[in-house]
């Protein structure tokens, strides 16, 4: 059985990952938030590719390298959407609730380096599977302090919906990027068992 401490580790990142999802999509429908909302998604996102790993952890290199380039793909998604509803957003810019975005986005913060630490040992363990696992959890860190700072400026400086909405955007392109780095691993691990 493959290394029983890291499908542990996989299994909690994935249940607080899913806990969280559930928190923060109805704060971002409560308040109409763009960037919590993407940032919800993406918590589903990655409660549903920590199971997948879990799953796919015994695997061989050239299977896990397959459900790697599955899961390039599939991180695509929150940043599409996240455009969507980033679209409905320029269509009725309302700035959304600063003290519950800024609150929402702490505790986002709170499980994201949770699971990015406990991630952190095992990000060169079963390839690009527990790579993009890390990466995920380290972006969305980074998505979560922009949330909080969204927050902040929409209270003290700039009553606007642009902060979260730039937030949100921000999201989309880190996906995108972190989807490339997952794909090139993957490509990689494909090559190598070939």
């Amino acid at each position: 059985m493959m290394n029983l401490p890291l499908r542990r580790i996989v299994l909690t990142v994935a249940l607080l990952n899913l806990a969280y999802f559930g928190i923060e999509f109805s704060v971002a429908l409560t308040i109409g938030s763009v960037s919590l909302f993407a940032d919800s998604v993406d918590f589903l996102e990655d409660a549903s590719v920590n199971l997948l790993i879990l799953l796919a952890l015994g695997w061989s290199l050239r299977a896990r390298a397959q459900v790697g380039m599955a899961l390039a793909l599939i991180l695509l998604v929150p940043g599409l959407a996240t455009l969507w509803t980033a679209w409905e957003k320029f269509n009725m810019p309302v700035p959304p609730q600063p003290v519950a975005l800024t609150l929402a986005g702490l505790g986002a913060l709170a499980v994201n380096l949770s699971c990015a630490y406990m991630l952190a040992a095992y990000r060169h363990h079963g390839g690009s599977l527990t790579k993009a696992a890390f990466l995920s959890a380290r972006n969305d860190a980074i998505a979560n302090i922009a949330i909080i700072a969204a927050g902040l400026a929409t209270a003290f400086l700039w009553r606007s919906a642009w902060p979260d909405l730039i937030v949100g955007l921000g999201i989309a392109a880190m996906n995108a990027d972190a989807a490339r780095e997952v794909w090139q691993a993957a490509r990689e691990e494909h090559r190598a068992e070939a």
